[in-house]
């Protein structure tokens, strides 16, 4: 402190003018090396302050630059996690020309900033063909992707963690390093379609855990229901996701709202719990319980009409072969319409209408060309409208057109007020959300479209396979069946009493999910470091919870090929599936799990029961062959080819 007061000193001296103290000067002098030299010097002066400015500058140069390096530094995680951007940090980059040197240290945790390769590859995706995968591979290999490592943040008591024997990310094991020749081998071999074998295959090579890398995706996947728990316990206030980007590209480029499916942090949280009092809570589902029956009912008399018009066998036995999956089709897409708009629109006629087949091939097309989607850009396939990308769109436009019908239709019987004058007439989800005044009609329609999107496929498929094992399983049929019939009969036709008094149609269900669930994993970004299999894991990784190989797992289940909804019989609250010997809980995960699971969740589970449960009180089914059913995956996981079954008629 001291060697800087005699420059401060000489400062002042020279700008007041007054005289120098006693002493000052000859020490000031032998430093200058001129005795007779003093601090009234003009040039001395200036050159003095031109030394100041210099340091000045110098100083503010050095504190923008470690001020740049920590917005970059927030930067890349604020866009990594999908985080609001911050202008603070926006200015800070600007005030250096953007141009950033991050020390060794920094660079390490963070990934430097740089320019896309593949954006420079606009030819290459005018098809998305085999030439279009090598060209990104080989741009991958003129500049090769960031390390992993670099995007491994270490906690401060990671040398701790190591002495312990926590192994490092880098160890996990993994299916190869190239992210683009990976693709490249998936888009040749076809193993999109088979994505939940090779998951299998995966774990059975490589063990419990394992990375995976896919053009510019990269996981680690799991299955073990003990990492499954660590993975939620770090999920947060606000669990993230995978984003489907193909999906919310076409929201952005359509002008559309997003739902709560394609949203996150607050937002997400804010619209989810409104939507949670409508379609999950237990008030909820007893108002959309009775029009989900009454669907269920009249595809059965539909069902059995034609049975006994068309099928074989004397009078009262009469049986019919044929594949259901049309039908339940048109019976998913009758349900979701009159649970969320409150409408019937008469599918089960003998011609049911072209809208909603179009609609029905709408959502059969967007799913099928999702998952190539994900592992591309669809921001740049949308400027040069590649085949691929057009089809994604239209269908997601169709979809959006029926829906935009029906909600307009719904909006003005609101404005009309309750048919026929009753009070507390349930005019579906649409009419309950309108009237509650809480969400913007723009929110609802977006958030509307997601659910009938999303409701159809996903429970005319599981249907489909249950119908398939029951019919194998003719035991396992007979026992649901006594319980169906005896729990209807206690009823009296109340579909909630009937339900809850037939816990085995429950059991058939997450039976069904477990050997065949529709969305094959569950994703999750935890917000802090964990260990999964005694492997260190950094914030912010993309984990994925494998639902088919941990459904067929020998370690997870006691005899897992074996059809058995009584398995789930003993499962406590809060331990979703409970199965002996396997110590735990998180192995029903087929709608997800938290505040982040499926938000039609309740509407898809009570349709699929209730039709069960009428098809049971009417028909015997069996097959003619008992073989495993192939399988394909396209977003969601369905037949090779649909079952055909036998529906003999039984009496009342």
């Amino acid at each position: 402190m001291e060697s800087l007061l005699a420059p401060i000193k000489a400062l002042k001296f020279c700008v007041s003018g007054e005289k120098t103290p006693p002493g000052w000067t000859k020490s000031w002098s032998k430093r200058q090396g001129s005795k007779g030299r003093t601090c009234t010097d003009p040039r001395l002066l200036r050159a003095y302050q031109a030394d100041l400015e210099r340091e000045r500058k110098q100083r503010e140069a050095m504190n923008a630059q470690k001020n740049a390096e920590r917005a970059a530094m927030r930067t890349h995680f604020r866009r990594k996690h999908q985080l609001t951007k911050n202008a603070k940090d926006a200015e800070r980059l600007r005030a250096v020309g953007r141009k950033v040197s991050l020390p060794p240290g920094l660079a390490q945790m963070v990934r430097p900033e740089g320019r896309d390769d593949s954006f420079s590859l606009i030819h290459a995706f005018q098809s998305l063909g085999l030439s279009t995968l090598i060209c990104m591979m080989l741009a991958s290999c003129v500049r090769p992707l960031a390390s992993t490592r670099s995007l491994c943040v270490r906690p401060a008591g990671w040398r701790d963690e190591r002495r312990r024997g926590v192994r490092d990310f880098q160890e996990i094991p993994h299916t190869g390093s190239n992210g683009w020749a990976n693709l490249l081998r998936f888009w040749r071999e076809g193993r999109f379609r088979v994505l939940h074998q090779h998951m299998e295959s995966s774990f059975r090579r490589l063990g419990p855990i394992y990375r995976e890398f896919l053009g510019s995706q990269s996981s680690v996947n799991i299955m073990m229901p003990t990492d499954t728990s660590e993975l939620f316990r770090s999920e947060g206030l606000h669990p993230r996701r995978m984003t489907l980007q193909p999906w919310a590209t076409h929201r952005e480029t359509r002008g559309h709202s997003k739902g709560v499916f394609l949203k996150n942090g607050t937002e997400w949280r804010s619209d989810r719990l409104l939507l949670n009092k409508e379609v999950m809570l237990a008030s909820a589902v007893r108002r959309f319980l009775p029009l989900l029956d009454d669907v269920a009912q009249d595809f059965c008399s539909s069902l059995r009409q034609r049975v006994e018009a068309e099928g074989v066998g004397e009078t009262g036995q009469r049986r019919m072969t044929l594949d259901p999956s049309p039908d339940l089709f048109r019976f998913a897409l009758e349900a979701s319409c009159h649970v969320l708009y409150g409408e019937r629109i008469g599918l089960f006629s003998s011609s049911p209408s072209e809208e909603s087949e179009r609609f029905i091939w709408a959502v059969e097309r967007m799913l099928a060309t999702t998952p190539p989607l994900l592992y591309l850009p669809p921001r740049l396939l949308h400027h040069l409208r590649a085949p691929l990308w057009t089809t994604h769109a239209t269908a997601w436009d169709h979809i959006f057109s029926h829906a935009e019908a029906r909600i307009q239709r719904g909006y003005k019987r609101q404005q009309m007020g309750p048919s026929g004058g009753s009070e507390g007439h349930f005019q579906g989800v649409l009419g309950q959300l309108m009237d509650a005044g809480q969400l913007s009609l723009e929110l609802i329609r977006a958030n509307i479209t997601e659910l009938m999107a999303g409701g159809v496929d996903t429970t005319a498929v599981p249907l489909q396979f249950a119908l398939f094992e029951l019919a194998r399983n003719p035991d396992v049929q007979e026992r649901v069946r006594a319980q169906v019939l005896s729990s209807w009969q206690r009823a009296s036709g109340n579909p909630q009493k009937a339900l809850q008094g037939a816990p085995l149609l429950k059991g058939t269900v997450k039976e069904t999910l477990r050997l065949y669930p529709v969305g094959i994993t569950v994703q999750r970004y935890p917000v802090r470091d964990i260990v999964l299999q005694n492997y260190h894991v950094p914030a912010g990784t993309l984990v994925q919870v494998c639902l088919y190989p941990l459904g067929r797992s020998h370690e997870v289940f006691e005899s897992p090929a074996r059809f058995e909804p009584s398995r789930w019989a003993g499962a406590e609250p809060g331990a979703e599936g409970l199965d002996a010997g396997s110590g735990g809980g998180f192995r029903s995960l087929a709608f997800g799990f938290g505040s982040r699971q499926c938000v039609g969740r309740r509407i898809a589970e009570n349709e699929m029961q209730l039709l069960l449960l009428h098809i049971l009180r009417n028909f015997r089914l069996t097959v003619s062959s008992t073989e495993d059913l192939n399988t394909k995956y396209t977003l969601i996981l369905q037949p090779e080819t649909p079952p055909r079954i036998t529906f003999s008629t039984l009496s009342h």
